[in-house]
């Protein structure tokens, strides 16, 4: 039989690719491949990361076009309270300022998501730096907001959430599997880099409890999040908006040219 997708509102490969901002515009469509050439297997969050990378680096996007500042553009087109309130208090912490611009090399980021659109809600700003001769890309300081309802264990929603940036992070700068049609290139951990000690970002972490709600997961909550903040800071820093994963260097100096 062939493997079936789950629907939405979790949703599989297209999960959070119904934007939770009110728009009275919106069109989403699926394709959903049964048959690959490749074996594959589920990535962490499924669709979530991909969806929410996508999502919210356009968001930015359409800020920039109405000459609005990103979290006050997010705040205006929301309704729901608690979003806004994670939003909020993610700016807050990291001292976003509005309107601010990158440098050249040093820039910030913003993005948000409300997991499957019905679980923790996670808001990230994300500080970068980008070595414009070398192409290298390196997140310094993440901060994250999340509302994950009753918070049962403090320690254990801030290391989850904490887990999921850094591993984001590796995800969005450098992790990638080379294939072609017949067969799978990336044979051995040589070939596959992934992040190390000395590029992991600080993480700050705000946990917003709300004791009178039922607890909701927060293990795949950030890494959409993140890697749309790392994309939008880097289009901040530089100016250029990147749209292919992983901002591998060769990929960001190619950018930049």
């Amino acid at each position: 039989p062939f493997p079936a997708d789950p629907p939405q509102p979790t949703g599989g490969g297209d999960r959070n690719s119904i934007p939770l901002y009110d728009f009275p515009n919106q069109k989403v469509v699926k394709h959903f491949l049964p048959e690959m050439p490749l074996r594959t297997s589920a990535l962490r969050t499924l669709g979530g990361y991909a969806n929410v990378f996508a999502l919210e680096s356009f968001i930015d996007e359409l800020a920039l076009a109405a000459g609005a500042d990103p979290v006050e553009f997010r705040l205006r087109h929301l309704k729901d309270s608690r979003a806004k309130a994670a939003i909020e208090a993610a700016a807050q912490r990291a001292g976003w300022r509005p309107g601010a611009k990158g440098d050249g090399a040093r820039g910030r980021g913003f993005a948000f998501a409300k997991y499957k659109n019905l679980a923790c809600y996670v808001a990230v700003v994300a500080d970068v730096t980008v070595d414009r001769s070398s192409g290298k890309v390196r997140v310094a300081r993440a901060v994250a907001a999340v509302d994950a309802g009753q918070i049962v264990n403090p320690d254990g929603v801030v290391n989850q959430i904490e887990g999921g940036i850094i591993q984001s992070t590796s995800w969005t700068l450098m992790e990638s599997v080379r294939y072609d049609r017949t067969r799978v290139g990336t044979r051995s951990w040589a070939d596959y880099p992934i992040i190390h000690f000395e590029d992991v970002p600080q993480v700050e972490v705000v946990l917003l409890d709300h004791p009178e709600d039922r607890f909701h997961g927060v293990g795949e909550g950030s890494q959409g999040p993140a890697a749309a903040a790392i994309a939008n800071a880097v289009a901040n820093a530089t100016g250029r908006r990147l749209r292919a994963l992983p901002f591998a260097p060769e990929r960001v100096k190619r950018a930049l040219a």
